[in-house]
């Protein structure tokens, strides 16, 4: 009995070992085993990385503003102008010693920008300065203005710079004018010649645009120096040439009241051609001598004669009686005539022409 006990158990001992060495060699097959065993040794895939998540706005929020950085600089337009220069076949030009006033606009205006200006006549610095920009009324626009002078004849260059800053771009300008030599005499010719034939017909002084200094020049100038009492001289000074340049120097209408009409001023031997209160021209005339007088009055033209009289009267337009304005040879820069008032030849076709039947003629000291 003890013999078959210990059979039996030696039997299932053998029956367990081969009952666990099957188990565990299916465990080592491929393929073998649970399917969520099988699924646990497969390689998991790397996981991606999920998106940063948007922040979300609700209506009426603001969103953050970027990082600060420096604001780039402000585009630039700037141009340079001049005051006080007068422009000769469309060039700008001065005469020493004469303050030329210089300004710039800037577009857009930026606070605080400071600008170099810099004045050079040929290669030669003569002025250096530094100037704030001023805004405009609105604040659209920067300006600055300054003054330079030239103490002799040349090319005169102006030069504007700004360095680049935080807020504007850098920008530069350049603008030019010339100084003019004022030496000049009867034939000489040129842009300065050119500028006081412009100085005196702005003044309403009878001349042609030439750019000669000839007898036409002569006349005109005697009859500004007439008018400021300076006497009866034909040539240029410096005194001359300032208060033309200033535009000083008007004639006194007396008569603004009528239309087109002459005015005589005996006091200062002027003829000037008028349009209601506006002066159109004025020449020197001589009247009559102490001996035979010029009449005195308000008259009117009667009778004109065209061309060359017998006595020397050209182009003549009557006022009364014999009394004419007329051209003739001489017409000195005192009064020599018989009554009539006489102009320079040069001059005589031109007054004929502007006048008619019926226009006034004043004739007074």
């Amino acid at each position: 009995m003890r013999r078959q006990i210990i059979g039996w158990a030696v039997v299932s001992a053998l029956l367990m070992g081969c009952l666990l060495a099957a188990t565990a060699a299916a465990a080592t097959r491929p393929g073998a085993g649970s399917k969520t065993t099988a699924a646990a040794s497969k390689a998991a895939p790397a996981a991606k990385p999920k998106p940063a998540k948007k922040p979300s706005l609700r209506h009426g929020s603001v969103p953050a503003a970027p990082p600060a950085t420096t604001p780039p600089g402000a585009a630039v337009s700037a141009h340079l102008y001049l005051s006080g220069a007068f422009f000769v076949a469309r060039k700008p030009v001065a005469v020493p010693d004469r303050a030329v006033r210089v300004g710039a606009v800037v577009e857009p205006y930026v606070p605080g920008q400071v600008v170099t200006l810099r004045a050079f006549l040929g290669k030669r610095l003569i002025k250096s300065t530094e100037l704030v920009l001023k805004p405009s009324r609105y604040h659209t626009f920067g300006t600055f203005t300054t003054t330079v002078s030239s103490p002799s004849p040349g090319e005169v260059t102006l030069a504007v710079t700004h360095g680049a800053t935080a807020t504007q771009a850098a920008f530069s300008g350049e603008r030019a004018f010339s100084v003019l030599d004022e030496h000049a005499g009867f034939g000489s010719s040129g842009p300065f010649v050119a500028l006081i034939q412009q100085r005196l017909s702005a003044l309403h002084f009878y001349i042609r645009q030439t750019g000669v200094y000839d007898e036409g020049t002569e006349l005109a100038l005697d009859a500004y120096h007439r008018l400021l009492r300076w006497g009866t001289y034909k040539t240029l000074d410096g005194r001359t040439i300032s208060f033309l340049l200033n535009g000083w120097g008007q004639f006194k209408v007396r008569y603004p009241g009528q239309g087109q009409h002459v005015e005589a001023n005996l006091s200062d031997q002027l003829l000037a051609l008028m349009s209601g209160s506006k002066v159109d021209y004025i020449y020197p005339i001589s009247s009559g001598k102490p001996s035979t007088p010029t009449v005195l009055g308000n008259f009117q033209v009667y009778a004109r004669v065209p061309g060359m009289q017998s006595d020397g009267m050209y182009y003549s337009s009557y006022f009364i009686g014999g009394y004419a304005i007329h051209g003739y040879d001489p017409a000195p820069d005192y009064p020599a005539s018989h009554g009539c008032l006489r102009l320079p030849m040069v001059d005589a076709t031109f007054v004929y022409n502007w006048l008619d039947y019926g226009v006034d003629v004043d004739v007074y000291y």
